[in-house]
């Protein structure tokens, strides 16, 4: 497909890992967070920790997953009766709503206002990782 495709596609792979990345470390963060005194310093570094992490790395890989993904797509050709994209897009968009809510999670402990205890976010945390699945398999193994 050319070299142009290979790197839109290591835009997208690099953007993926970034994403995912954040994905696995805010809902941590949220555990031990939950756990500390609110108005502590250590709430506080957290707090500081979480919107860099949010802002800085997650929300700007979101973005540039679905954009070289969606490029990958249209330079590829890959829209036209491939069954398997769909259902990935719609795992994706799973991600992207979990993405959202970790943001209004981060917002309430932004506000100290956090009622989620730390066994929540643990629990939480395990999500990502069942759609990152169901995402990879569809990818490497196109069963359909």
């Amino acid at each position: 497909m050319g070299l142009a495709y290979d790197w839109i596609k290591i835009g997208h792979l690099f953007s993926v890992i970034a994403w995912m990345a954040g994905i696995f470390y805010l809902p941590r963060l949220f555990v031990y967070h939950a756990d500390a005194l609110t108005g502590s310093v250590q709430s506080e570094t957290f707090k500081v920790m979480e919107r860099r992490l949010f802002k800085g790395i997650m929300r700007p890989a979101m973005y540039g997953t679905w954009g070289f993904g969606l490029w990958l797509g249209l330079k590829g050709g890959w829209f036209s009766g491939v069954s398997w994209l769909w259902l990935k897009g719609l795992l994706v968009l799973g991600l992207t709503v979990y993405h959202y809510q970790l943001d209004a999670w981060r917002k309430a402990f932004e506000l100290d206002v956090n009622s989620r205890s730390s066994r929540f976010f643990r629990m939480m945390n395990e999500l990502p990782t069942v759609l990152l699945l169901g995402i990879l398999v569809l990818v490497v193994l196109k069963p359909f």
